[in-house]
């Protein structure tokens, strides 16, 4: 395999030229959201098999590759080779080099997303109101209706009291459902800054009658303020029908005209799916999980509009391509379309009557298929496993996240990264036999693949993973403990705040991400690499 070099000055102008390109960083997370290139996507060379078919769809894409002067560049273009991506290039020098020919480094993650909340907050003039002034309107029994914007999993986990779940793509859907009065003040919030403010100007946008803000800061506002929060609220928004689903129709059809939103029909995205062995196409489904879930095109990946904007890069890899999204009633569509032509993707269009006709399907999205050699790898229930352990003669690996398995793992088990097993190898004893489990049952698969290539032995794969463990009723262990290699696969997050160690740790960590965030526009004016634009 002969993989191609860019330097740092072409690379820029091959990101500003408008032809297809996906500039991938292999390295773990903690290591990428400490510093990294802005326009990079995040694909871990651990995970690279899992993700990669769907970030990057078209095998002829053109890449590049980008490390912080290790092997993972390297490793990565091998791998890709084995996939079949026929045009890879790496960055000679890495990061460092970026940096030494004077372009800017990020910090974060998903840092286009939060830039255009950032920069829409301050080109629109978003009203905002803090924690202390919402709070004293609650308490003064003002008219006011909390919104939150976030996944339903999020809201569950903790929110504010009284405020109703509904996710910043469902904002315009399902507003005309809520208990809303002439009066009544509306507050968006989030975690912290970005779903608020694009959730508040949503409804701005949409023509919604009512006063509108964003809570400055969210829940991590609200939590720094010292009110105290909800656990496990399943207040949502109900589903529009009738004269409130014209509404809704009718207020997002005009958000979508306004910003040039095109909808299309199922002849011109057959015209697209020809085209794509030289032009990238992603068809989403923006509609919730549990629609999803329900019913679905079978040429759909599924992505909640929530996320969507937010979070582009989890989703799709390959910039100026074409993305088309698909929602029954194209409200969330058309909204979630309207919010991507403004952050820089111009070929965002909504499929018009996306069910008519064609053949659907029910479950999750379909994930890439994981078999393995059952010559070298053999499953091993709970049970057995736990009278094996009693004997010394096994060593098991987990190769969960590390925020899972400091929660909890099976007592004695190992942390382990794949990308660095042989490095882990050296440190995990495994003179016997070996044992892989996790919460990712395809992670598992490959892991344990990897290690009877590296070992020449027969490695076992726990049926069911940690799951299964737990749920035989075996004891578990927590904390960060037998460590095969360095804890830097997660970028720890402020709203993750119960894995901090105290309320002064969290505090601090949420103010220097609050200040991280609102430099962002000026960063990123800076650096010269997205033109963000309110113009249709």
């Amino acid at each position: 395999m002969t993989t191609s070099a860019i330097d740092a000055d072409s690379l820029f102008t091959a990101l500003q030229d408008g032809a297809e390109i996906a500039l991938i960083d292999p390295r773990e997370e903690g290591r990428f959201g400490t510093s990294h290139l802005l326009l990079a996507v995040n694909v871990p060379l651990s995970r690279l098999e899992l993700l990669i078919g769907r970030l990057i769809p078209r095998r002829s894409t053109r890449i590049v590759l980008t490390d912080d002067g290790g092997d993972l560049a390297e490793r990565a273009a091998v791998r890709l080779d084995e996939l079949g991506y026929s045009r890879v290039e790496i960055l000679t020098g890495g990061i460092f080099a970026w940096r030494a020919a004077g372009f800017e480094l990020f910090s974060g993650m998903s840092v286009p997303g939060k830039a255009f909340g950032e920069w829409i907050a301050v080109t629109c003039q978003t009203p905002c109101i803090s924690a202390e002034e919402l709070h004293q309107m609650l308490f003064a029994g003002d008219d006011v209706l909390i919104l939150d914007s976030r996944p339903d999993n999020e809201y569950l986990n903790m929110n504010i009291p009284g405020s109703i779940n509904v996710p910043v793509s469902e904002l315009v859907y399902r507003f005309a459902e809520l208990p809303v009065k002439p009066d009544t003040l509306v507050v968006v919030n989030c975690a912290g800054r970005t779903r608020s403010l694009i959730g508040a100007q949503a409804l701005i946008d949409a023509g919604i009658p009512n006063r509108v803000a964003a809570l400055r800061g969210g829940t991590m506002a609200w939590q720094m303020a010292g009110f105290s929060l909800e656990h496990g609220s399943t207040r949502h928004a109900p589903e529009p029908w009738g004269r409130n689903l014209e509404t809704a129709v009718l207020r997002a059809g005009k958000v979508a005209k306004h910003f040039g939103v095109t909808m299309i029909d199922e002849t011109i995205l057959a015209t697209y799916k020809a085209e794509r062995d030289h032009r990238s196409l992603y068809v989403i489904d923006v509609r919730t999980p549990d629609e999803f879930r329900s019913a679905h095109r079978s040429d759909c990946s599924h992505a909640w509009g929530v996320q969507l904007v937010q979070s582009l890069d989890k989703y799709v890899a390959t910039r100026n391509s074409r993305i088309v999204l698909v929602d029954n009633y194209q409200v969330r569509a058309q909204m979630t379309a309207a919010w991507l032509k403004q952050a820089g993707w111009p070929e965002t269009y909504v499929l018009a009557d996306p069910f008519r006709g064609f053949p659907l399907e029910s479950g999750d999205a379909r994930k890439s298929d994981q078999s393995f050699d059952r010559d070298k790898i053999t499953l091993i229930e709970a049970v057995e496993l736990n009278a094996r352990l009693k004997t010394g003669q096994i060593t098991v690996i987990d190769v969960s996240s590390s925020l899972s398995f400091k929660q909890r793992h099976i007592p004695g088990a190992w942390f382990a990264i794949r990308s660095r097993l042989v490095e882990c190898l050296e440190t995990i004893p495994h003179n016997g036999t070996l044992v892989v489990t996790g919460s990712d049952l395809s992670m598992a698969i490959l892991v344990a693949d990897d290690l009877s290539r590296l070992t020449g032995h027969t490695v076992f794969l726990l049926q069911g993973g940690t799951e299964a463990w737990v749920a035989a009723g075996y004891p578990v262990a927590s904390g960060y403990e037998n460590l095969g290699t360095a804890v830097d696969d997660i970028f720890l997050m402020p709203f993750l705040w119960g894995h901090f160690e105290d309320q002064g740790e969290f505090e601090k960590a949420a103010h220097d991400y609050f200040e991280w965030e609102l430099q962002l526009p000026e960063q990123m004016y800076r650096s010269g690499e997205i033109a963000f634009s309110r113009d249709s």
